[in-house]
């Protein structure tokens, strides 16, 4: 067997290894595949591979590409899915896993903490002729009570943005399951490092690969795990006829991104939990939002779906907007920025950016207050985070 689609590796091997295809040289990278089309031997094997009875699969760019298969094959081997499809973003992602199961009539039960560009693309399917329902995600009677016989699928991120709630992954999906739901889970706080949603119960994952994956803040993409069967006959129609698919280009750098991704994200991580526990008790801070916190209202089960606390942090700044504007304006080393997952330490005001197509009620609702801010740990010196955050805090 090829090293190269050896599933019994360990996933730091596999991040490294997994679905290389070499062309007739040999490279020892991975190859960029910039072309938009694939040249045919025949007239016969152009038919044979439109029928998909050739001997390849690849036929122009929005359908797939080689360089942009090593990408959805590694990234399934990671996650334990049968396949996945790479698309131009995490929000094409979303939205391909979503429009192309539902139709007209169908039902979607959704957690209500949802990153904003999420929400829009269910108020979409809303427009469209599907009923979406809303509930705490951390409910799980909440859960029980929304999903019916007839709902078609369940949609939730594993890890709420920005407010960090975690979700129960194995009890939602036990529930989805009963009524014949699927469940699409957003993974991307949790990562493919720390998170097993498919053995937990999930039936599709989908990760904007523009965080963690490519954790240089270097490019766009998204990808969608699931079954040979979702993937391929259901989301992968619906995406190369609407030109979601990724470019090479990117996909080489998800491809590189994913050799570093274990390493990158555990010392993230390692870095956020002593952070947050520097933070708490800070006289300038009503609160500290950590899943590695003791005191964190799902820490056990974030503890029991992960082993980690994650990557990101929340902190509510006493002295609402404002004040923390002040703290943004002090920071030296970590950056304002919408982005997360980056090599660089990143912090962001979600009630004015991320978030500010909510109402105020709804924002109040999810406990984005005007003075939260959200916190992408980076790969720095975790005492020169500690002290950039304390001097901004303390003014």
């Amino acid at each position: 067997m090829s090293v190269s689609s050896d599933k019994t590796l360990h996933p730091r091997t596999q991040a490294v290894h997994h679905g290389t295809r070499r062309s007739q040289y040999g490279e020892m990278a991975e190859a960029i595949f910039l072309t938009q089309g694939f040249v045919y031997d025949s007239a016969a094997q152009a038919e044979a591979r439109f029928q998909g009875t050739g001997p390849d699969e690849f036929i122009y760019a929005r359908y797939g590409n080689p360089t942009s298969r090593m990408f959805e094959d590694r990234i399934a081997a990671l996650e334990g899915t049968e396949d996945a499809f790479a698309t131009a973003s995490g929000m094409a992602a979303v939205n391909g896993a979503m429009f192309a199961m539902c139709k007209p009539g169908d039902h979607v039960v959704a957690a209500r903490a949802l990153f904003g560009s999420c929400l829009y693309v269910l108020d979409l399917l809303v427009r469209f002729g599907v009923k979406v329902s809303y509930v705490d995600g951390t409910d799980l009677d909440q859960w029980a009570a929304a999903i019916t016989p007839g709902t078609r699928a369940v949609f939730f991120e594993s890890i709420s943005n920005p407010t960090l709630e975690v979700i129960d992954i194995r009890a939602v999906a036990d529930l989805a399951h009963a009524a014949g739901a699927t469940v699409v889970v957003d993974n991307v706080f949790a990562t493919p490092v720390f998170s097993k949603a498919v053995e937990q119960g999930a039936d599709v994952v989908v990760y904007s690969a523009t965080k963690h994956i490519d954790g240089g803040g270097r490019a766009l993409a998204g990808v969608i795990c699931g079954t040979k069967h979702f993937v391929r006959e259901v989301a992968e129609p619906y995406l190369k006829h609407t030109g979601g698919a990724i470019s090479p280009f990117h996909a080489w750098i998800m491809l590189n991104g994913l050799t570093t991704m274990d390493l990158r994200v555990r010392a993230q991580a390692e870095a956020a939990a002593t952070l947050a526990a520097s933070l708490q008790g800070h006289p300038r801070l009503e609160r500290v939002i950590y899943p590695g916190l003791a005191d964190h209202a799902q820490h056990d089960l974030a503890m029991a779906q992960m082993g980690s606390g994650g990557t990101m942090i929340a902190m509510e700044v006493a002295g609402g907007k404002e004040a923390a504007f002040a703290v943004l304006d002090r920071l030296r080393i970590i950056a304002i920025s919408n982005n997360l997952g980056d090599a660089k330490s990143i912090a962001v005001h979600p009630a004015t950016t991320t978030h500010s197509r909510l109402s105020d009620e709804d924002r109040a609702t999810l406990g984005i207050t005007p003075g939260l801010l959200r916190l992408s740990v980076g790969l720095e010196d975790v005492r020169d985070l500690i002290a950039d955050l304390t001097a901004a805090l303390e003014g």
